[in-house]
C-alpha cells in the first residue's frame, strides 16, 4: 500500500471514530477501532495496556456519567508517514467521580493496520 493510500485510511478511519464518539457510539468505536494490544494513557499516567483493558476503562466511564452537555473536535492532523493523528476535543459532561467536567484534550494516536496502537490523552496543561 503507498504512504497516500495509507494517509488516506487513517484521515478517513479518524473522521468515522470522532463522528462515532460524537453520536454517542463510543463503545462500538472502540471495538472498530482499537487494536488487540493497544495501549492507553492519560497525561503521563500509567498506561493501560491491552483492548480488554483499555475497554473495560470506557465502559467504567460511559456508565458513569450522569449527564453529556456536549463534545466538540476543534481540530485533526494527520502525519502520514509516521501513522500519527493528533485530534483536539472540548468535552463537556458530568461523572459520578469526577464530578462536573469541562476542558480540552488532545488524543495523540498510533495508527498501524487500520486500528489505533497506542492512544495517549492530554489534558490540563
Amino acid at each position: 500500500m503507498s504512504t497516500t493510500l495509507e494517509a488516506t485510511s487513517i484521515a478517513q478511519s479518524v473522521e468515522e471514530l470522532n463522528n462515532m464518539v460524537l453520536q454517542g457510539q463510543i463503545l462500538d468505536a472502540f471495538d472498530k477501532f482499537y487494536g488487540p494490544n493497544a495501549v492507553m494513557a492519560d497525561n503521563f499516567n500509567e498506561d493501560r495496556v491491552g483492548f480488554d483493558t483499555c475497554r473495560q476503562f470506557e465502559v467504567d466511564f460511559v456508565n458513569n456519567l450522569t449527564a453529556f452537555r456536549g463534545a466538540e473536535v476543534q481540530e485533526v492532523r494527520i502525519d502520514e508517514d509516521a501513522g500519527l493523528a493528533f485530534v483536539k476535543w472540548h468535552f463537556d459532561y458530568s461523572h459520578k467521580e469526577w464530578g462536573d467536567m469541562d476542558y480540552v484534550q488532545v488524543a495523540v494516536q498510533r495508527w498501524e493496520d487500520g486500528k489505533i496502537v497506542h492512544e495517549r490523552f492530554l489534558y490540563g496543561y
